[in-house]
């Protein structure tokens, strides 16, 4: 398994298959961003002062001071499959683009009121949204980066942009209660994995889902070819989460840009910590008692005093390792993995694109940010 500065494990795949051996992920990813860019700049601007320059830090196209930058825009990953989706349906990547435009201002919409929701202070590498322009703005440019998508697509003005406008706003909403779920689990003793999964499936996997079946819409596929997309999308959501959520206790902040054990300071029911209370045994139930204590005293800890010790925090990332929640979550993350690729087989589309649509996957459960 590869191994982070930090010496951390990364969870991996098998290998792929070796048709997509030969296949450049990052260009990929490079031209999602590149076609789609131009297009959010230009939603962007559209927003009310202040919120466009507010939007513009977000999206690191600016500083905290308003000069330009050359911020870290994210892994871009849903516009690259959202063009990918277009090709899938035999039309031009091109035709994918507002599509792909519209579901990342719905992303960065969740990523602005859950930074604020969260308390994050840190989104790749720079203070969040809230933590510079404030609470009200993060939740202000959010909710125009929501109506912009629709915008986005409505303004195509074709019966396309109106199926894909449904499917978006039904992604939406997914998200949306997943979120809730989140935030809900937090104050809980105990989440099922069911649950747990079930959350990860809307926050992350509806979204994802709709990314990989937007751009084929725009195309003109059927639904049956868009919902095949949208499960090997849904179920590559569910790996990146479960990878996420391993990093979320275990990553390397440098690579995150976020703080160490982060997932752990939030008291956050991630998979691995869910699948740990699961799995029973001595660490097991140690670690129930320790989160249950938690959940007992958190309304009675002063503002500020949330978090323990860097010692504790380490004790508990031990004992969800030991119990057995970091190797189960990896072996999920492989099996949503597979999932995801099967799904591919019931679409019709160019072999060139297949192995697109598989590499994606693969880096996508093997990385370390």
């Amino acid at each position: 398994m590869p191994v982070t500065p930090r010496g951390e494990i990364v969870p991996t795949v098998p290998p792929a298959e070796k048709a997509a051996d030969a296949v450049n992920v990052t260009a990929l990813l490079e031209r999602g961003r590149t076609l789609a860019t131009p297009v959010l700049r230009a939603a962007v601007e559209r927003l009310a002062p202040p919120m466009d320059t507010v939007a513009a830090y977000h999206f690191g196209w600016i500083d905290a001071a308003g000069n330009p930058a050359a911020g870290d825009g994210g892994k871009a990953v849903r516009p690259a499959l959202a063009v990918m989706s277009a090709q899938a349906a035999g039309a031009a990547p091109e035709v994918g683009v507002p599509g792909a435009v519209a579901v990342e201002l719905v992303h960065n919409f969740s990523l602005l009121h859950d930074d604020l929701m969260d308390g994050d202070e840190q989104r790749r590498h720079r203070d969040t949204v809230w933590k510079v322009h404030g609470p009200a703005q993060a939740i202000l440019v959010g909710d125009a980066l929501f109506a912009l998508a629709n915008e986005v697509l409505l303004e195509l003005g074709t019966v396309e942009a109106g199926r894909a406008t449904r499917r978006l706003t039904a992604a939406s909403r997914a998200l949306i209660d997943g979120q809730a779920q989140d935030i809900s689990y937090e104050h809980r003793e105990r989440v099922t994995v069911d649950e747990c999964l079930e959350m990860e499936g809307n926050k992350t996997g509806a979204l994802l889902a709709c990314a990989c079946s937007i751009g084929a819409v725009l195309g003109g596929a059927d639904d049956r070819t868009a919902d095949a997309l949208e499960r090997y999308g849904y179920h590559l959501g569910l790996a990146f989460q479960a990878v996420d959520d391993l990093l979320g206790i275990w990553g390397d902040p440098q690579s995150t840009g976020k703080q160490t054990w982060s997932d752990l300071r939030q008291r956050k029911k991630s998979l691995p910590v869910v699948a740990a209370l699961a799995a029973g045994g001595p660490a097991s139930e140690k670690l129930g008692a320790i989160l249950a204590a938690d959940a007992k005293t958190a309304d009675l800890r002063p503002a500020g005093s949330e978090d323990f010790s860097e010692e504790e925090f380490a004790s508990r990332a031990a004992l969800i390792e030991e119990a057995g929640g970091r190797a189960w979550t990896a072996d999920e993350a492989r099996r949503q993995h597979a999932i995801a690729v099967a799904a591919l087989d019931e679409v019709q589309m160019p072999t060139q694109v297949r192995e697109q649509f598989v590499a994606l996957a693969d880096f996508v459960v093997v990385r370390t940010r």
